[in-house]
């Protein structure tokens, strides 16, 4: 018989799609991937990669397996979420997934109240730019720029974000060209690096940065325009610039996984998040 862990391992290297990516979801190093699928290939008898200089390559046996991996992964996910459904306190770990901006300077400065009235709550903030998996249990909750897609999910739109351009006062009181801030390549299919390169016609950016606070940092400092949402630019005291019509709106969906929905320590972040960040959002 196979080891169940040797069989996770695989798993998560089939679902991170690198033995890198798999060790810092896993919490280990890439050494002990690596080890584990040898060891899983030694239990089943079976070739599951072809080893090359800069990556493994599924072999056919290897994504058969990993099929059989996910069903086991997704049989295993909801018995645990069944049995978390039935706890009555508000007790426990709450593993919260959303972009970084809306985590540092919207929900993690509101969070004292919630754990003072739930003392034996535990959370757990990931800042994502990427949609964590509910279904694999990378989180509990989800807050995300779009509508989640996977069938098992419970969403709800909690509002509309706006985004305009904004600068430091001292820099619109300066007579220079404009110059901009913007996304990198890691982002560059992003609603707000489209719209910011329609309002700037595609001019090269002076600054570009994958994280939207050190955009407005940077903005902060003098560098240039940025395209930000209202509380983060109020945040560093930037001022908006540009008619008020130029204006871009994405979506902020909550999200939770059916099975848990209404298991107390996930309703009551769930309803938390419903009465302090909604508030904040157009609706």
């Amino acid at each position: 018989m196979f080891d169940w862990e040797d069989l996770r391992h695989f798993s998560a290297f089939i679902s991170q799609g690198s033995l890198s990516a798999a060790a810092k979801q896993l919490g280990v190093d890439h050494a002990t991937v690596a080890r584990r699928i040898a060891a899983l290939e030694a239990a089943l008898n079976l070739k599951l990669v072809d080893r090359r200089p800069r990556a493994y390559v599924l072999t056919e046996h290897g994504r058969r397996v990993g099929d059989y991996a996910e069903q086991m992964t997704q049989s295993s996910f909801a018995l645990e979420h069944f049995a978390t459904a039935g706890q009555q306190q508000v007790a426990g770990e709450v593993v919260l997934a959303a972009p970084p901006a809306l985590l540092g300077s919207i929900i993690a400065r509101r969070l004292g109240q919630l754990c003072n009235h739930y003392p034996q709550l535990r959370l757990k903030l990931v800042g994502s730019k990427s949609r964590a998996s509910l279904a694999r249990r990378e989180a509990d909750i989800s807050i995300a720029l779009a509508r989640p897609t996977e069938p098992t999910l419970v969403a709800s739109l909690l509002g509309y974000l706006d985004y305009r351009l904004y600068a430091a006062p001292g820099y619109l009181q300066s007579t220079r060209a404009p110059r901009y801030i913007g996304y990198d390549q890691s982002q560059a299919k992003s609603p707000q690096q489209q719209w910011l390169l329609e309002q700037t016609h595609h001019q090269p950016f002076v600054l570009q940065s994958n994280d939207l606070r050190i955009q407005a940092q940077a903005a902060a400092g003098g560098i240039g325009i940025a395209c930000l949402p209202a509380f983060m630019a109020e945040e560093h005291g930037l001022q908006a610039t540009g008619d008020e019509a130029q204006t871009m709106s994405i979506e902020i969906w909550l999200a939770v996984h059916e099975d848990v929905r209404n298991t107390p320590r996930i309703k009551a972040v769930t309803d938390f998040l419903q009465q302090q960040v909604k508030p904040l959002l157009r609706l």
